[in-house]
């Protein structure tokens, strides 16, 4: 079932890699530079769409990566014919978010914490001179969720020493590292050092979620027929639309719940206590450690 075509695989190296590079315009243009990183094409998305929509709204530059190309995130389809599925899929979320899309051409389930895929991530920091690195915690459910955590990790520091992948200039500065949200408990729960509202942002973060049906509508690689069967059909756009809002309003809504505390101590009391939507972040010891001057200036958001 995984194994593709060349013309797939072709397809998908020509469709998500494009130029990483950045241009000297945009290098001194004075914005902010994201990196998000996920382990499929859905990760990212559904991790910081809605911050990322945020700083794509103020002109910063985001990148959104995924670290597999998702060939086995589906209970009906696999290899190549998926893969370029959820390519698609994710380059259209992208595009409404305003992030750059970038999938690496690595199978789903297979990724590990190799010295060949850490040099890819710090290849991929450095081209987009990031001051911002956003990942998994390397404890999860899924291997590749895992391993993208390590790989971050493992890229932190590494991403400012010359003589590692001396074929792309070392950064000057340490990004600042950050864990998306998650809810697992061992070895320690997620932290929220930031909490951001997106309550400015849930329904274009839904738009481009709603552009991603094969996780969703589909069930992704847990759906099945039945899963399928409670889902509005496709031909229904509003019903489908409606489905998804109940579901994300639940998540995104108990993100702001569980980080309330969060929320005021970034928004001030009655603000704070208003947000119905937020993502989360944790701040990663390996990577600068900023001040909370330097927060709201990496998070314009804050009043």
């Amino acid at each position: 079932m995984k194994i593709c075509t060349l013309v797939a695989w072709a397809a998908i190296v020509c469709g998500c890699l494009g130029s990483t590079s950045v241009t000297a315009a945009e290098e001194s243009d004075g914005k902010l530079r994201i990196v998000v990183f996920g382990g499929h094409p859905d990760d990212a998305q559904y991790k910081a769409g809605g911050t990322a929509a945020k700083w794509a709204k103020l002109g910063h530059h985001v990148k959104l990566v995924s670290a597999t190309n998702g060939d086995i995130g589906h209970w009906q389809s696999a290899g190549g014919p998926l893969a370029l599925r959820r390519l698609a899929e994710v380059k259209k979320a992208d595009a409404i978010i305003g992030a750059t899309t970038h999938v690496l051409d690595i199978h789903d389930g297979e990724l590990m914490p190799t010295l060949e895929n850490r040099l890819t991530f710090i290849r991929i920091i450095r081209e987009w001179k990031a001051d911002i690195v956003i990942a998994h915690r390397p404890w999860d459910y899924h291997p590749d969720h895992r391993y993208v955590g390590v790989l971050m990790q493992d890229a932190a520091f590494m991403v400012t020493v010359p003589f590692v992948c001396p074929d792309v200039p070392a950064l000057k500065k340490n990004p600042v590292f950050l864990y998306s949200s998650d809810g697992f408990k061992k070895p320690y729960p997620f932290s929220a050092d930031i909490a951001v509202s997106v309550d400015d942002v849930f329904d274009l973060k839904l738009t481009a979620i709603h552009e991603m049906p094969s996780q969703h509508y589909e069930g992704g690689a847990n759906g099945s027929e039945e899963h399928v069967a409670k889902v509005p059909p496709a031909t229904d756009e509003a019903g489908r639309k409606a489905w998804l809002r109940q579901r994300w309003t639940q998540r995104q809504g108990g993100e702001a719940n569980r980080f309330r505390e969060t929320l005021i101590k970034w928004y001030g009391p009655e603000q704070g206590a208003a947000v119905k939507f937020a993502e989360a972040f944790e701040i990663c010891e390996y990577g600068r450690q900023p001040t909370p001057e330097e927060i709201k200036v990496l998070f314009p958001f804050f009043p």
